[in-house]
């Protein structure tokens, strides 16, 4: 596991805090319309997941849940929405009543073994603090056959736009190698992975 860097669990917590507090002032920015493309991007993000009618769903670092309405389109028997902002929450709800909302860590996230076909994590990953524990617990309640969609509908180069405005590290998105190597251990293989100037996919299949 020397791919992953874990800070300690008092980093964890500080750093958790700092990234509650910047995106709960930040609910505004999500509101519509979006930039011009990335509802496509978005939607092409989702179809990349295979979603069937009566799939469980989960949405890691929902946000105001940009995915929600087009993850909804294709009939998942439900959808859980995580994400560590109350305010953010609390806009989607307002919107997307349907969806279940966790507010916590992804990390920290009890759900049944084996109890989800698909997870998101979109525009989230390089905000995830500890990606082993996070990955492991993403790992247990996948289903054998569940997939794993990593994505970001700006590309890789957005976080380097971010970077300078956060008080708090942004890592990168993997290339398709060490995406390949940072999943392994969790029993996931990468089977679709696109890196374009404006749209970042990598999806992985639980064995």
């Amino acid at each position: 596991m020397t791919e992953y860097n874990t800070p300690d669990e008092e980093e964890i917590t500080r750093i958790n805090q700092l990234q509650r507090e910047v995106f709960s002032k930040l609910v505004h920015i999500f509101d519509p319309p979006l930039p011009e493309g990335v509802l496509e991007r978005l939607e092409k993000i989702v179809s990349y997941a295979g979603i069937r009618k009566g799939d469980i769903v989960l949405d890691l670092g929902t946000g105001t849940g940009i995915l929600i309405p087009i993850i909804q389109k294709y009939a998942p028997q439900k959808v859980f929405a995580c994400d560590i902002s109350e305010a953010m929450l609390l806009r989607l709800k307002e919107q997307y009543d349907y969806a279940e909302t966790l507010l916590c860590d992804a990390r920290d996230l009890t759900l049944p073994d084996a109890s989800i076909d698909v997870v998101f994590m979109n525009a989230c990953y390089p905000n995830i603090v500890d990606k082993k524990t996070t990955f492991e617990n993403i790992s247990r309640m996948t289903k054998p056959g569940g997939r794993l969609v990593i994505s970001h509908p700006m590309g890789k180069s957005f976080v380097d736009l971010l970077r300078p405005g956060v008080p708090f590290p942004l890592d990168d998105f993997p290339g398709r190698l060490k995406a390949i190597r940072l999943l392994k251990p969790f029993y996931f293989n990468v089977i679709w992975f696109i890196d374009e100037p404006k749209l970042y996919i990598m999806k992985a299949i639980k064995r």
